[in-house]
């Protein structure tokens, strides 16, 4: 009900089962899935990771529902591919706001809600080494700028925070996508705290170098 009150939004099936909803995102030809966690047949991991992979439905985007405080598989249903998360409280407006906002292409809203969940997450299952190297395919700076967004800035953010302009921290955002093959900044951030770029409780990255 909520979904149809937007005059640019329409729904155009629901599903009980993540395997129902793989087979009506490529029937419908779905912009957009709102996904569960949680459901009988295949879960929502799992039909994340078969839209993500699947060629003919290249372009769909992925907003998964967790009861964040206790769902930790949030953090592989966003390394199956989903661009983001939603808490089930969230209030309607937010909700249509968030599927605006990843409909568009952009990961959901801040990064910064993504970042401190899968910091937690990982934090706690003790993934991510003590002492590792960033990705070893990137620059000096692309680490920098990858570290950032793993701690929630957005491109003003870091642009701001290495005397970059907005439009070269995009740029740079961008260009890390392309070398680690991820698909949106809540990759990125799985991406930083797996290799150990980032470890929970890090400090403000504020060191500059060359761009």
């Amino acid at each position: 009900m909520l979904v149809e009150s937007a005059v640019d939004m329409e729904v155009v099936g629901q599903a009980g089962t993540g395997r129902e909803a793989v087979e009506l995102a490529r029937t419908v030809r779905a912009d957009l899935v709102v996904m569960d966690i949680r459901m009988p047949d295949t879960d929502g991991i799992e039909a994340t990771r078969l839209i993500a992979a699947a060629d003919d439905l290249a372009g769909v985007k992925v907003l998964v529902l967790t009861t964040y405080d206790t769902d930790d598989h949030v953090v592989e249903a966003l390394r199956a591919g989903a661009s983001g998360f939603l808490v089930k409280d969230t209030r309607p407006a937010e909700l249509l706001t968030a599927i605006r906002t990843v409909a568009a292409g952009d990961s959901l809203l801040s990064p910064g809600p993504t970042a401190r969940l899968i910091a937690r997450v990982l934090s706690a299952r003790s993934r991510v080494p003590e002492t590792a190297a960033g990705p070893d395919c990137l620059s000096l700076r692309e680490r920098q700028v990858l570290a950032l967004v793993a701690r929630g800035l957005t491109n003003t953010e870091i642009a701001d925070s290495l005397d970059l302009s907005p439009l070269t921290a995009k740029t740079h955002v961008s260009r890390i996508m392309g070398k680690l093959q991820a698909r949106d900044r809540a990759q990125l951030v799985i991406i930083a705290y797996e290799s150990g770029l980032v470890t929970p409780g890090d400090p403000p990255l504020t060191a500059a170098a060359p761009g």
